[in-house]
């Protein structure tokens, strides 16, 4: 994975520790906890991150 990627964390942080971190790119988006970062990142295909970014959005994944 390349280290220049432009990291992001998330908006929901509350600075406690739980975050999520993610990496748009052309290729889709990457994604880690931000506790464990030397494990690494996980990858998703453009059409899977737009996917789940729309049912975050419609809450059609629950609280």
């Amino acid at each position: 994975m390349d280290s220049t990627l432009p990291w992001r964390t998330s908006s929901y942080s509350t600075g406690n520790g739980a975050c999520v971190e993610v990496a748009k790119t052309t290729g889709g988006a990457y994604f880690r906890d931000t506790k464990d970062r030397p494990r690494g990142a996980a990858a998703v295909a453009p059409a899977a991150w737009s996917s789940f970014l729309g049912a975050v959005k419609t809450g059609a994944l629950g609280a």
